[in-house]
C-alpha cells in the first residue's frame, strides 16, 4: 500500500508547524497513522521539539533543504515507515526554499511512485510580509531577492493557504486575496486559521483530492534564489536555564523574544521568524515572533515553574549571523537574569544558507 505524502510549504513564520500539527491530529482522528518530517539547514529545530512534545512521530532532515538532501528525506520516511507504518507522511520544508515541485514532488512521483501517493502541494501565505511584498512596498523588510523567493513559492503551488485569518479583518483578508489572485490568477486560495481551525475543513478537502497536481515547474534564476537566501542570518542555539529558586519558564521564553525584537529593531534588521521552546519533564512552552511589526506571542504556554529547563532558540533574520549570535546571547542572558536564573549554552550554529544544489531537478512534469 502506498503512503500519502503531504508537503506544506510557505515562507518563514507562515504557520507551517501549527498547520502540520493540526493536520496530524485530524488524520489521527480518522484512525490513520501519521509520520512527520521536519527540515532545517541545521540541527536543534524548535519545530521538531514542538511536534515531538505533542506526541507525534517526527523525523528530521537537517543540514540542507529537502531538495538538496533528497536522499536523506527518503531515508527518513523509510525509517518512519519501518518503525510505525504510517498511512500519511506530513512534510514541512525549510521556509526559505522554493522550486520544490521540480526537486521534491516530481522526483517522488517519478522515482518512488510505488511507495508514495503525492498530495496536491499547498503553500501558506504569511500575511505580515505577504501584504508588503505583493504590493511592492518600500520598506518591506526584505530585499527584492528575498521577495523573489516569497513570490516563487506561491507561483509553484497547487493551491495557496491564506493563514491567520483570525488576526485579519474581513477587508484585510479580501485585499490579500485580490493581491494574490492578481499575480497567480489560476491558483485556488483557501482562507484558514491554523490556530483556531477556521476554514480547516477546506484544507483537508483539498489535500484529499487526486488528479493533475504538482506540475507547476518554475522558471527560476538560481543566482537570485541563492543570493536571496544568503541575505538571511540563520541561528539555532541550545542551552540550559538553571536557577536556585523556581522560575516562570514562559516569562523567560517571552523575555528572550521581546529583547531580541527590540535589539533587532534598533539596528533595522527585519525578522523572518524567531522561535524559542522551553522543555522540562513533560512540560513545554513556545514563544515566537513572525515579523518586526508583530509582538512576541506565547503560542504554547507551559504554565511551568521550574529550577532547570532546556531551551532552544531559532532565529531567521536579515542580518549578519555574527551580529545575530551576539544579540541572541545577550537577549538570553538578560531574560534569564531578569528572573534570577543563569544560561549555560551548549551549542550555537549561526551562518548564512549556502547555494541550493538539488539532488534531482526535473524540468518537465508527469
Amino acid at each position: 500500500m502506498t503512503i500519502r505524502f503531504i508537503m506544506v510549504g510557505g515562507f518563514l513564520g507562515a504557520g507551517k508547524t501549527t498547520t502540520i500539527g493540526r493536520l496530524a491530529k485530524a488524520y489521527q482522528a480518522r484512525g490513520l497513522k501519521v509520520g512527520i518530517v521536519t527540515n532545517d539547514q541545521a540541527t536543534d529545530l524548535v519545530d521538531t521539539h514542538t511536534l515531538r512534545s505533542q506526541g507525534f512521530d517526527v523525523g528530521e532532515v537537517a543540514g540542507a533543504c529537502f531538495c538538496c538532501n533528497f536522499d536523506e528525506l527518503t531515508k527518513t520516511t523509510d525509517k518512519l515507515s519501518a518503525d510505525n507504518c504510517p498511512d500519511i507522511i506530513l512534510a514541512e520544508p525549510v521556509g526559505s526554499c522554493t522550486d520544490l515541485v521540480a526537486t521534491v514532488v516530481q522526483p517522488l512521483r517519478r522515482l518512488f511512485n510505488e511507495q508514495f501517493d503525492v498530495a496536491p502541494y499547498g503553500v501558506i501565505l504569511k500575511p505580515s510580509h505577504g501584504r508588503k511584498i505583493l504590493k511592492n512596498e518600500q520598506g518591506s523588510g526584505f530585499s527584492p531577492k528575498a521577495a523573489y523567493i516569497f513570490k516563487k513559492q506561491l507561483e509553484e503551488a497547487d493551491f495557496i493557504i491564506l493563514n491567520r485569518i483570525d488576526e485579519l479583518t474581513v477587508e484585510e483578508t479580501s485585499s490579500l486575496v485580490e493581491l494574490v489572485q492578481a499575480e497567480n490568477p489560476n491558483i485556488p486560495i483557501i482562507r484558514m486559521s491554523a490556530k483556531s481551525g477556521a476554514g480547516f475543513d477546506a484544507l483537508l478537502e483539498m489535500l484529499d483530492q487526486r488528479g493533475s497536481f504538482g506540475k507547476r515547474i518554475l522558471e527560476l534564476d538560481y543566482d537570485i534564489y541563492a543570493e536571496g537566501e544568503a541575505e538571511l542570518g540563520w541561528l539555532n542555539s541550545s542551552l540550559q536555564v538553571i536557577s536556585a529558586q523556581p522560575i516562570d519558564l514562559d516569562k523567560v521564553l517571552v523575555g528572550i523574544i521581546d529583547r531580541l525584537r527590540d535589539s533587532l529593531a534598533a539596528i533595522g534588521a527585519e525578522t523572518a521568524h524567531l522561535k524559542t521552546i522551553g522543555l522540562w519533564e513533560g512540560f513545554y512552552g513556545v514563544a515566537n515572533l513572525i515579523s518586526s511589526d508583530n509582538p512576541a506571542v506565547l503560542s504554547l504556554p507551559s504554565n511551568c515553574q521550574t529550577q532547570d529547563a532546556d531551551v532552544v532558540v531559532n532565529a531567521r533574520v536579515a542580518v549578519d549571523p555574527v551580529i545575530l549570535e551576539k544579540l541572541v546571547h545577550e537577549a538570553v542572558n538578560a531574560a534569564c537574569k531578569d528572573v534570577g536564573a543563569e544560561a549555560k549554552f551548549k551549542q550555537t550554529q549561526s551562518f548564512r544558507p549556502g547555494r541550493p544544489v538539488p539532488t534531482h531537478r526535473f524540468a518537465d512534469a508527469v
